[in-house]
């Protein structure tokens, strides 16, 4: 059972597609898988937490800043894997339906929770200098659940998975631009 625990792990790491396109993959098992996945990724999550908080405390002498406790942490994770499930189902099955697409809620949100085990790779960023890891991992991971709902949306190409995974963060970079344009004193 742990042999197909870390199987699942490394070959979402690796990125290998048949992952996602086995639905023994997504049997009985799986969904507790996936928990312990989001489990694992929120307890390690505050390895990189605890190493900006240091960084932004002896850069801009802060003081002494404490993180959020452990029960917030891994509570803040489970309500953001359902969220980004539930976002996923709405547009991907409901709003952008293929005509072969053929999926259940379960079957999202076992994705999502598959594709985030490049984020186990944070345990790495123990020290300051090592920050910079975090946007490889969370890139690896946007990549992994692009692969991933690619294959289980049974879409023709990554162009629309892409822009179904990524217009979140696509609309809040827009937002972050427009109020930084708005507050510079240009007028247009």
């Amino acid at each position: 059972m742990f042999n197909e625990f870390l199987g699942i792990i490394i070959r979402s790491i690796r990125l290998d597609r048949t992952l996602y396109g086995n639905n023994k993959n997504f049997g009985e098992a799986s969904i507790y898988y996936a928990i312990l996945i989001i489990l694992l990724g929120s307890i390690i999550s505050i390895i990189p937490n605890s190493s900006f908080l240091n960084y932004m405390n002896l850069n801009f002498n802060l003081g002494s800043i404490k993180g959020p406790s452990l029960k917030a942490v891994v509570f803040s994770s489970f309500i953001m894997w359902v969220i980004k499930a539930t976002y996923l189902y709405f547009v991907g099955v409901v709003l952008f339906r293929n005509k072969k697409t053929n999926c259940n809620f379960r079957k999202i949100i076992i994705l999502v929770a598959f594709a985030q085990s490049p984020l186990l790779l944070n345990f790495l960023v123990f020290n300051q200098s090592f920050l910079f890891f975090i946007i490889i991992t969370y890139i690896w991971y946007n990549v992994s659940l692009i692969i991933g709902l690619n294959i289980i949306l049974s879409y023709n190409n990554y162009i629309k998975t892409t822009l179904i995974s990524l217009a979140p963060q696509i609309i809040f970079f827009i937002y972050i631009l427009s109020l930084f344009q708005g507050s510079s004193g240009f007028v247009s």
